[in-house]
């Protein structure tokens, strides 16, 4: 267990994933002027956590294994593959949701069918993205000094 909490890496990357979620979570009190539990193991909203753990984790493996590592390659590409799914399919899928809910409101306000509403908040927008990634590169950095 002590190994699993030394990993720099692996911490670094959970820290800079939860300082994201508790960003998202705190704009939305600040937005909505209410609090939501759901923020915090939701998906979407800004800063994208998908975003700043992924590229956290690459910027740490380059960090502490070189920028031409293996590691640091595989980082990398699993980031833009997280960061490319989050703004790209995810978000499709959220907009598909909100029509299809769209639908079956007015579906049901002519009495035709009652269904539960479908999740819409699945996925981000590309600045989402953007300031997440960021978001993780900047933190990892500093995080990454004041571990070594």
């Amino acid at each position: 267990m002590k190994a699993f909490f030394n990993n720099k890496i692996l911490m670094i990357t959970l820290l800079v994933w939860a300082i994201a979620q508790v960003i998202k979570v705190c704009l939305g009190i600040i937005r909505e002027k209410r609090f939501n539990f759901k923020w915090f193991i939701g998906t979407g909203g800004m800063p994208s956590s998908h975003a700043a753990g992924a590229m956290a984790l690459a910027t740490t493996c380059g960090l502490d294994l070189g920028f031409d590592s293996v590691a640091f390659a595989l980082a990398v590409v699993f980031a833009f593959v997280t960061m490319f799914d989050a703004q790209g399919v995810r978000r499709s899928a959220g907009q598909q949701a909100a029509i299809l809910n769209q639908i079956l409101d007015d579906m049901y306000w002519k009495g035709r069918i009652e269904a539960d509403r479908l999740f819409e908040l699945i996925g981000h927008s590309p600045l989402q993205v953007i300031i997440g990634g960021i978001l993780g590169i900047i933190l990892a950095s500093i995080f990454y000094r004041m571990w070594s």
